[in-house]
């Protein structure tokens, strides 16, 4: 138990993001995707509301993702120069496997909106480590194009939005760990106030 706590702590601590656009093959199998997807869905989930859901984007998608976010960009920006259709076109096809991950609040429970799209969140960061787990590398975007109204329609229902696209694939080249914050920058005891 103790050399398992040991290794979960190391994947923890190791986990970073890589980019999608320099992701190659190979990514994850069927079983292996279905297996993050469960573990992805193992998230605090207060009420019980599972206010999130995956779609998963199958290589024999891309090109139909591609033509939506053509659509979809000369719909929000008319003038938008080639070079930003040719990201678009990149975007649709970066990452070997890609899941939309879903906010689906459930609007009018007593459960605050706020805490159910927190639970989005965590179950983004579940498919994160679990994709590290399997030993890909995955990298979370958003974008222009999770704000789209024509995409957010083509992957969701009425109160729903787009919480990310998550990319899942092998890393092209070394990943460089970004900064992170000192410790005791984001960390302070609390202190009661004064009275």
């Amino acid at each position: 138990m103790l050399n398992d706590a040991r290794s979960l702590l190391s994947l923890l601590r190791t986990r970073r993001s890589g980019r999608p656009r320099e992701m190659v093959a190979p990514g994850p199998s069927a079983a292996e995707l279905e297996d993050i997807l469960t573990i992805g869905a193992r998230t605090p989930d207060h009420g019980k509301l599972f206010p999130w859901r995956f779609v998963t984007v199958g290589g024999d998608r891309r090109e139909a993702l591609a033509t939506l976010l053509h659509s979809a960009l000369a719909e929000e920006e008319p003038d938008a120069p080639p070079a930003k259709f040719a990201k678009a076109d990149e975007f649709a096809r970066q990452g070997a496997a890609l899941i939309v991950l879903i906010s689906a609040p459930v609007h009018g429970h007593k459960i605050p909106l706020w805490e159910q799209e927190l639970s989005a969140g965590a179950a983004g960061m579940n498919l994160l480590h679990a994709a590290h787990a399997h030993g890909y590398v995955a990298g979370w975007l958003t974008g222009w194009q999770a704000y789209a109204e024509r995409v957010r329609a083509a992957f969701c229902g009425p109160g729903e939005r787009i919480a990310g696209f998550i990319f899942i694939g092998s890393p092209g080249r070394d990943l460089e760990d970004r900064p992170r914050a000192p410790l005791a920058t984001i960390w302070k005891p609390w202190q009661p106030p004064e009275k």
